[in-house]
């Protein structure tokens, strides 16, 4: 007797199960309430792949300059600060850093950028037009004239450290923040190196680059010289480093002489 009444109770609960499953097949998914309805969408997680940082942040963004302009105190203002050509004195294409300010004013976009100047790089804002498109760059090199080091970082980490050789203290390399406009190998001599880098310092004295004024970063066929105090401005390193530097800094890096 009580086998037949849990088998009758097994026989009942699947066909209401059955029904139930029939149900829903047929009627389809509920329809939400209007208060359902309502409520809004959720939120995109934060963890979407635009939110998510990826690496470290930029040293600076530098872009290349695609017409002739002059840099200004302040957006479309009357007074110029600095001419920004297209080509640079060396006949490379110029460039300048990004400094992240942008204004639109009278239908132009203006952005604030750094640019070569006396004694130091000038800040001034330029029509956007005239630059080409933005470049991160992840290294920093700071040159410390007392200890007479170069240094090389990435992600605020040290890459490379050279010892260098600076400007006598009648020709001194000027202090500040320039940056990297070019990579050369056309000055290839004993004097110069394999390879030099062209900067936006420049010098009140006469430096011995060859596009005049300029401070260079640049070999040297007399390594028994390096470190001191003997340029006209320039920055030396023995050629070894400067070729480990060419493979590990790229145009447009920051410069900090200490």
């Amino acid at each position: 007797m009580r086998r037949r009444r849990l088998r009758a109770a097994v026989a009942l609960a699947g066909v209401l199960i059955g029904a139930a499953v029939a149900v829903v097949l047929v009627a389809g998914p509920s329809t939400p309430s209007p208060a359902e309805s309502a409520l809004p969408a959720s939120p995109r997680s934060a963890l979407a792949p635009e939110n998510v940082a990826l690496g470290p942040r930029p040293a600076a963004y530098w872009a290349p300059v695609v017409a002739d302009t002059v840099a200004r105190s302040r957006p479309s203002g009357e007074v110029a600060v600095a001419a920004v050509p297209r080509r640079t004195p060396e006949g490379t294409a110029n460039i300048v850093l990004i400094l992240g300010g942008a204004e639109r004013r009278s239908g132009t976009l203006w952005v604030r950028v750094r640019a070569p100047g006396l004694p130091d790089d000038v800040r001034g804002w330029v029509p956007r037009s005239a630059l080409g498109g933005y470049t991160a760059v992840r290294t920093r090199l700071v040159v410390d004239r007392a200890r007479l080091t170069a240094t090389l970082l990435r992600d605020r980490r040290p890459l490379l450290r050279s010892r260098v050789a600076v400007g006598k203290p009648s020709t001194p390399t000027p202090s500040g923040d320039f940056y990297v406009r070019n990579q050369l190998r056309k000055y290839e001599s004993p004097f110069y190196g394999p390879v030099a880098f062209g900067t936006s310092a420049r010098s009140a004295e006469a430096t011995d680059w060859p596009a005049g004024g300029f401070v260079g970063i640049h070999g040297t066929d007399r390594p028994d010289l390096i470190p001191g105090r003997v340029s006209a401005g320039c920055i030396r390193m023995s050629n070894r480093d400067i070729v480990r530097l060419a493979r590990l800094m790229p145009v447009g890096t920051p410069v900090t002489v200490l």
